[in-house]
């Protein structure tokens, strides 16, 4: 008998949890038990005529520049694939680049896009303004109701792009029936997946055709390294996906590829544990007298709670909340605080408040951020793996200074 003759040898019947310590691994002849890294940009070929079918994509699995294709990018994307769902993926330098490489290359001039408004600001002006240089026409729309989207199709529109739950104010897009809608019109749709994360929530199962990550939140997870990541069908992954990338060169180095598998295999346990956290922390300030709401996806006092409890198995790891005194009120709270520290990264095992009126969100004008619900009191809060206790108390602390 052998190991290949157990049944949990295919990857695919394993759970998510076993997924991430085991999935994409690529063992070389010295049998490790860690990944290995491949710091090198360039290969050698045994031969000229390798080579040849190399370049002409006719040796499986071969590498041919760093650029696009590595061992440790191999790992990486195929663990990725693995716990999503998807046929395919590839990396990217940053989050950013991975949603800029989604969207444009699913896009020619003359083409049409839209999009729920309440986007990262980064994502929102490749939407708004990059896309239009080039000839490509977008339209916003409010995304809480699907009706909207249908609205807004084109003979033209060839892409849908959406966030969900959405950043900062965490609402809710209903992909199935958003997937529903764009494929009857013949358009593919974007899943920008980052604060529901691949644990809670699969949109290429809900319709999707392609999901975004920065990786450099929950997937590292540790404030160490940026990074991104698409996913979906092989043909459009190797596709589109693939030359956009192999032209434009927003390479992930191979060594924050590493760094980001390595992640993977703690990643159950931190979101796990950062979504506990998160649950407590919004029980603990529901009915604080200086908070006018708190804003949690599997909280029932959420507008959307039904649409949350279908399509995400937990709340995930952010909150936000909107304090009395508007900005003052905002910069009291998060000011005072000793345990959480400022910042606009999210996912990470620290715990994180930003402002996003005055930071992640500043370059839109108010009339856009009031829109969105980025009012002057509200705070992005990213739960991490603190004892919750500590951070209800340091919350408290700085409540009591608004």
């Amino acid at each position: 008998m052998s190991r290949k003759n157990n049944p949990l040898a295919d990857p695919r019947k394993l759970s998510a949890a076993t997924q991430m310590v085991h999935g994409g691994g690529k063992r070389t002849e010295f049998h490790e038990t860690s990944e290995a890294l491949f710091l090198n940009s360039g290969y050698a070929y045994p031969s000229s005529e390798h080579a040849e079918l190399l370049f002409q994509g006719k040796v499986p699995g071969g590498h041919n520049y760093s650029r696009f294709a590595n061992p440790s990018y191999d790992m990486f994307q195929d663990r990725m694939a693995l716990i999503e769902g998807a046929e395919a993926a590839r990396c990217f330098a940053t989050g950013m680049s991975a949603v800029t490489n989604a969207v444009m290359s699913q896009v020619r001039a003359g083409d049409h896009i839209v999009a729920s408004q309440a986007l990262f600001g980064g994502c929102r002006y490749v939407v708004e303004d990059f896309a239009p240089r080039f000839g490509v026409a977008s339209t916003l729309v409010d995304g809480r109701d699907p009706a909207n989207f249908a609205a807004a199709m084109q003979p033209n529109t060839k892409l849908v792009f959406i966030e969900t739950p959405t950043n900062p104010t965490l609402e809710l897009v209903d992909i199935a029936a958003v997937a529903e809608i764009a494929h009857a019109h013949g358009a593919k749709l974007i899943v920008d997946n980052v604060f529901a994360t691949a644990l809670y929530q699969k949109p290429l199962e809900l319709g999707a055709d392609l999901v975004t990550y920065s990786a450099t939140k929950h997937i590292d997870g540790q404030g160490r390294v940026l990074g991104g990541i698409v996913l979906g069908s092989r043909e459009l992954i190797e596709g589109d996906i693939h030359t956009f990338l192999r032209h434009t060169g927003a390479t992930l180095s191979p060594f924050n590829a590493w760094v980001l598998t390595k992640g993977l295999e703690t990643f159950a346990l931190r979101v796990e544990r950062m979504t506990d956290n998160a649950e407590k922390v919004a029980a603990a300030l529901a009915s604080h007298p200086k908070i006018n709401r708190v804003i949690y996806p599997h909280d029932p006092s959420h507008p959307q709670y039904d649409l949350a409890k279908r399509q995400m198995k937990r709340g995930s790891t952010l909150l936000a909340l909107d304090v009395k005194g508007g900005q003052d009120g905002a910069f009291a709270l998060s000011d005072n605080l000793a345990v959480i520290l400022i910042s606009n990264n999210l996912g990470d095992a620290k715990s994180l408040i930003t402002h996003p009126r005055t930071t992640t969100h500043a370059r839109l004008t108010e009339e856009v951020r009031l829109e969105t619900g980025v009012t002057p009191g509200l705070l992005r809060l990213s739960v991490g793996l603190e004892d919750p206790e500590d951070l209800i108390a340091d919350l408290m602390y700085g409540l009591d200074q608004v």
